[in-house]
């Protein structure tokens, strides 16, 4: 097996175990774009947990980037302008199919949620073609 192979395994067992974590302890669903939702302004009684949870995601981030930084490839050559605009449309969009990808395409899935389907179906579909389009049909 390769090292890309066992690292992405890794990942994707972290990510399951967090997400069935949150859900077993809190109750809660881990799509992140709705986490960050309740905190603007704050849902009652559910900013500790949120604060929490994301605060862990920047710490689990930033101890990786320091013990493992080849995991961080060179930064993205796109102007600031394109990356705000795509930051935009990719909230637009989990705000409109409510929930992102993380939401529905771990958690909704998990669930066997029909409209975690669609919008799993629907966002992978168009990445697939934005990168067929944006690469000259070489990935």
């Amino acid at each position: 097996m390769s090292g890309e192979f066992v690292a992405a395994l890794a990942g994707g067992a972290l990510i399951g175990i967090a997400a069935a974590a949150l859900l077993y302890v809190n109750g809660r669903i881990a799509g992140i774009s709705n986490i960050c939702a309740g905190l603007f302004p704050p849902v009652h009684g559910g900013r500790g947990w949120r604060v929490a949870f994301i605060a862990g995601l920047l710490a689990g981030g930033l101890a990786l980037s320091l013990l493992y930084p080849a995991a961080f490839p060179a930064a993205s050559s796109a102007s600031p302008l394109k990356l705000a605009v795509a930051g935009l449309l990719v909230g637009l969009g989990a705000r409109l199919a409510n929930g992102c990808t993380s939401g529905h395409g771990i958690c909704g899935l998990a669930r066997l949620s029909k409209r975690s389907l669609a919008a799993t179906a629907v966002f992978m579909s168009s990445g697939m073609a934005t990168v067929f389009f944006t690469h000259g049909g070489n990935p």
